[in-house]
């Protein structure tokens, strides 16, 4: 099964080796059929400490790393 790739903002990087991103996405309502936005936060695997606040990043998902850390950074966007 393909791992799941996602891409959102770092909102905090306090933690030593660990970035919180957050991932907005779009969908639409079932019955509505309004777009909605959904916004979830990740805790994400940064080994080096080298992203920051505000820095555009993609997620993969890998092995747990702790209990709510379960995806790793492999890059930044542009």
């Amino acid at each position: 099964m393909p791992r799941k790739i996602l891409s959102g903002l770092v909102v905090s990087d306090k933690p030593n080796k660990t970035v919180t991103v957050l991932v907005e996405r779009k969908y639409q309502h079932p019955l509505l059929k309004k777009v909605m936005k959904a916004r979830k936060k990740y805790n994400a695997h940064d080994e080096e400490n080298k992203y920051k606040i505000g820095d555009k990043v993609s997620i993969r998902e890998s092995r747990p790393y702790s209990k709510n850390k379960k995806f790793e950074v492999i890059g930044l966007n542009k």
